[in-house]
């Protein structure tokens, strides 16, 4: 593989996705940009609870409530990685995006041009978690460029 300039590292906090983090940390050279698009899955909007919700004004305070949990745990994943990023003299760019996982990163595809794409397997059936897909049909049409799926971790 030629030189990496700009690498996509697509994710939404699962154990799969922390395994492509460390495959891409392991790939690009020194001078990198490395790409991190997070993607909070749509389903969160699920929890709110419409039993005790009762009025529109509660479901908004319950809403943003959510949401700024959502980014604050976002963004301490992005410090993480961002740390882990710099030692290694790459230049990091995080994104968070909320929705479904393919849109988010189909979308992010269209936006920008990366020389490589990496992303963590499918969760196996009988791991408990986040069971929120990104790598489909739709994904893997759309790629141009090479896409790493980084192994499940054991």
């Amino acid at each position: 593989m030629n030189k990496l300039k700009n690498v996509l590292l697509a994710s939404h906090g699962t154990e799969g996705a922390r395994a492509a983090e460390r495959m891409a940390l392991a790939l690009c050279p020194r001078g990198c940009r490395l790409y991190h698009l997070i993607v909070v899955p749509e389903f969160w909007k699920g929890m709110m609870g419409d039993d005790w919700l009762n009025n529109v004004s509660t479901r908004m305070v319950y809403a943003k409530y959510i949401e700024s949990t959502l980014e604050a745990e976002v963004a301490r994943e992005v410090r993480r990685f961002s740390r882990e990023a710099r030692k290694r003299g790459l230049r990091y760019e995080a994104e968070m995006a909320f929705g479904k996982p393919t849109e988010c990163l189909l979308a992010r595809l269209k936006r920008s041009s990366p020389d490589l794409v990496i992303m963590g397997a499918l969760r196996p059936k009988k791991r408990t978690g986040l069971r929120s897909r990104m790598l489909t049909d739709d994904v893997l049409r759309a790629v141009k460029v090479p896409l790493i799926i980084a192994p499940y971790p054991k």
